[in-house]
């Protein structure tokens, strides 16, 4: 009886040893899971707060926008929103300023306004970036003799509501793909060479949390924004040795027209910040962060989003969007009979 017992035994402890190397195991890649989680959620705060505390430290660093990157900003889609508001903070900050849109008339009111607030220089193009390749020909004459320190591809397109890509009109969906990855490309090929003979410079690409999942009724925008995600990425390693910042901005809803089928989104509140309050928030981070939500809930909500696997974000968006989708429609029933 007794081999049976050493046995018993010596089999017990194999146990007890295969099963601690497995305890082992799943701790440490809980662990290391967990140091990736808070890496890739507090890097940007690190950043923020490192380049904040410096000038105490190293004081010989420049630090206004003006010193760091030069005294002339680009800025797409600067008549309205966003564009408008990172315009407007720049210009607060000092900074000249090259306004782009589409409307003439909007361009003449926007530039007037902050000429008359604040003590900068502007210039206005109206173009539509809508027309494709042509545009960049025109803006390259127009931005002869002006160093652009910071160039800012705010422009984009969205559907007018969320909708199923059979029922998004094929004129809207040329235009969307020409505007959202044809401007932040060509705009950024035809400024960078400047930038990089300088070895200054700053390019901030606007981006969308909805990159984060596919996002059915949103399919081609959510996808479009994720092409930005991984052109800011790559790009800024092909020009970090230029001493080029570039900077990818991935807000959530922000209170702009392009959300106007969304009247909570429009009520504004904590999560849903105007434009105003936006663009300054975005705006402090520059120089600063080479990848932020803009706004400290958007950096929240992108955090606990990033916690669930991509087929459920995918599920929950869908069903946000499906709901967003007949809440539009009902809004433009009410318009008609109203009419």
């Amino acid at each position: 009886m007794q081999p049976v017992l050493e046995v018993s035994i010596y089999t017990l402890l194999r146990m007890a040893f295969i099963w601690q190397l497995i305890s082992a195991a799943i701790y440490l890649v809980g662990l290391l899971t967990i140091g990736v989680f808070l890496y890739d959620n507090l890097k940007s705060l690190v950043s923020i707060i490192k380049a904040v505390l410096e000038p105490y430290f190293q004081p010989h660093l420049p630090k206004t926008l003006v010193e760091k990157f030069g005294q002339w900003a680009v800025v797409t889609g600067a008549t309205d929103g966003i564009g408008k508001e990172y315009a407007r903070e720049l210009a607060r900050q000092g900074i000249n300023l090259v306004l782009i849109s589409r409307t003439k008339e909007k361009l003449i009111a926007v530039t007037n306004e902050i000429e008359s607030q604040y003590k900068v220089k502007t210039k206005w193009i109206a173009v539509d970036f809508c027309r494709g390749r042509e545009v960049y020909d025109q803006i390259e004459k127009e931005l002869a003799g002006i160093d652009v320190g910071i160039l800012v591809n705010n422009v984009g397109m969205m559907y007018d509501h969320p909708e199923s890509l059979d029922l998004v009109s094929e004129d809207l969906l040329w235009n969307l793909l020409t505007v959202n990855m044809g401007s932040v490309t060509m705009l950024t090929r035809k400024i960078l060479p400047q930038m990089i003979g300088r070895r200054k410079g700053a390019i901030v690409n606007l981006g969308s949390s909805s990159e984060l999942q596919p996002l059915p009724n949103m399919t081609v925008y959510a996808a479009s924004k994720k092409f930005v995600t991984y052109f800011s990425k790559a790009l800024e390693l092909e020009v970090a040795e230029h001493n080029i910042h570039v900077q990818l901005v991935m807000p959530n809803f922000v209170v702009t027209k392009m959300n106007a089928y969304a009247d909570r989104v429009m009520q504004g509140g904590l999560f849903f910040p105007n434009a105003y309050t936006f663009a300054r928030s975005a705006v402090f981070t520059l120089g600063k962060t080479s990848e932020t939500n803009g706004f400290w809930t958007h950096g929240i909500q992108y955090a606990f989003m990033k916690l669930a696997p991509l087929p459920i974000r995918t599920f929950l968006g869908h069903q946000l969007f499906k709901r967003l989708r007949i809440e539009a429609l009902e809004q433009k029933q009410k318009k008609l009979k109203l009419t």
